[in-house]
């Protein structure tokens, strides 16, 4: 393919030399190191590194030009940039726009689906994909924990990762379907890859929203901005509306997703309230999962999930909207939610033989543990049913959080409100505290928590914190382990150590001699 063709519907700020415009482009990368001849190479500028710092090297490994919203690099001898800079109006815009270009538009062919929210995004994506296989589609997910395409496991660098490996991504989907038939991509949309247009233009066929609360205002500044952030995905200022748009009908922000119109979208709201057309009827939460009928357009489907706590009833009726938006009808989402066993980290079980339950969960804003907290609350009676060894008070909530370091300060108090006004028990501790020092973030989430009577202990080290608060527990008890979930390790200020929750758990419970008679 040719330059123009490459860059065609790119905003530029110049006419393309004719000489360059017909030249073909062996491929596009963003990342110096992988560049090769007659690669097209993106230069972003960032809050850490400017890319066009690297624009030499990839000139040097055969590029044929440097696209960027930016001038070129001062400091060169002759005053001239040693190569073709093509300069555009918006960076990763552009690479979106060209990206889709250079693979073929697969979007046209590979069915998306994109779930945006603050909580709930991965676990809705993981029903999704299981709903799909169940069903026998060809499916890719990409998201937080992992991606996986067509049934292979990678890794994930990000939750939402550039345009250009989302449009690579499906392409190969695409070639490893059958012929004839449509794959489908399942992706977690973070308000980041919004704002920074990592999906701009791209053609959604369903788009889900699961709910709006604090975060990442270090990013957005303002909850206005992270809601306008999340209707990109709903009201694309650039390309088509999504056929299908799934909505929570019990969160206030959902009508903002679709204020104003969303084109043509045909829209499922979905919820536990009345207003919702698309619900759970009665929900019923225990150690076991959940079992509810699904109500939709005057039927009605059993429903079970081996996934805990009513907050996944949510998860499950926004990820049976999407089965919904491909035509599958209810049998089929129910047999996709059944065979969605588990999801990584998110109230997750750590499970040895104790007569108490430890659960591992990644909620790291006030709303997410407030939640979290409430689901591990209504499991203390169950507990209690399905183990002989429970006393008979009532089961405690015990739970060990921390607050992430470089990132928006002004929830750490009201995650501190949110643990010790739910919890029986609180140990405060250290999450990722990245640049920021530990005890300084604890003093943050210590203002809220002080705000309630409820016992608690300060313990920076981890896995200290962690064999504290399961010493503390006695039969018929939830410890909870709030805010890393599925992460295997914990960022510091000079290094990034091995360090998973569910892991150190298990140690302790080991320790503790418990054992888990399914591993020997």
């Amino acid at each position: 393919m040719i330059l123009r063709e490459v860059l065609e519907g790119v905003a530029l700020r110049g006419a393309l030399p004719d000489g360059l415009a017909v030249r073909d482009v062996a491929g596009l990368e963003y990342d110096s190191r992988t560049v090769r001849s007659g690669s097209l190479f993106f230069a972003f500028p960032g809050a850490r590194a400017d890319g066009r710092a690297f624009a030499s090297e990839a000139l040097g490994r055969g590029a044929m030009a440097v696209v960027s919203e930016l001038p070129p690099p001062e400091g060169f001898p002759s005053g001239d940039f040693p190569g073709a800079w093509i300069q555009v109006e918006h960076g990763r815009r552009a690479l979106a726009r060209a990206a889709a270009n250079f693979y073929g538009h697969p979007d046209q062919r590979v069915a998306f689906t994109g779930i945006t929210g603050t909580n709930g995004k991965t676990t809705t994506s993981y029903l999704i994909d299981s709903i799909l296989r169940t069903a026998g589609k060809v499916t890719g997910l990409i998201g937080t924990i992992e991606y996986r395409m067509a049934g292979d496991v990678r890794p994930a660098p990000n939750t939402t990762p550039e345009s250009l490996d989302i449009m690579r991504f499906a392409a190969e989907l695409e070639r490893r379907a059958p012929a004839q038939e449509r794959p489908h991509l399942v992706a977690e949309v973070s308000s980041h890859a919004l704002s920074l247009g990592r999906v701009w233009g791209f053609r959604f066929h369903t788009a889900v929203f699961t709910n709006l609360t604090r975060d990442h205002l270090d990013f957005h500044g303002t909850m206005e901005e992270y809601a306008a952030a999340k209707r990109l995905l709903f009201a694309p200022p650039e390309g088509p509306s999504p056929e299908w748009v799934v909505l929570s009908a019990d969160d206030p922000a959902a009508q903002q997703m679709i204020a104003a119109g969303s084109g043509d979208s045909r829209v499922i709201w979905y919820g536990l309230s009345k207003r919702a057309e698309l619900r759970a009827e009665g929900l019923r939460v225990g150690f076991l999962g959940l079992d509810f009928d699904l109500a939709w357009q005057g039927r009605k489907q059993p429903i079970h999930s081996p996934l805990a706590g009513r907050f996944n009833a949510l998860n499950i009726l926004a990820a049976a909207g999407a089965g919904l938006s491909y035509g599958l009808d209810l049998d089929a989402i129910a047999q996709g939610v059944a065979a969605c066993i588990a999801v990584p980290g998110r109230f997750e079980r750590v499970a040895c033989g104790q007569p108490f339950l430890v659960v591992v969960d990644y909620a790291h804003t006030d709303d997410a543990l407030r939640n979290t907290i409430q689901a591990a609350r209504e499991l203390t009676t169950t507990i209690k049913a399905h183990n002989e060894l429970a006393s008979v008070r009532p089961g405690r909530v015990i739970t060990v959080f921390g607050c992430g370091g470089d990132r928006d300060r002004a929830k750490r108090p009201l995650m501190g409100m949110a643990a010790a006004e739910l919890s029986d028990f609180v140990v405060l501790t250290s999450d990722n505290p990245r640049s920021e020092d530990p005890l300084a973030i604890m003093n943050d989430a210590l203002v809220g928590v002080r705000r309630f009577d409820t016992p608690m202990v300060a313990e920076p080290d981890r896995a200290k914190a962690i064999r504290l608060a399961i010493s503390e527990a006695n039969p018929g008890d939830v410890v909870l382990i709030a805010g890393k979930g599925h992460e295997t390790y914990q960022v510091l200020k000079n290094e990034t150590i091995h360090f998973d929750d569910r892991e150190t758990a298990r140690e302790v419970l080991e320790s503790f001699g418990y054992r888990d008679q399914g591993r020997g």
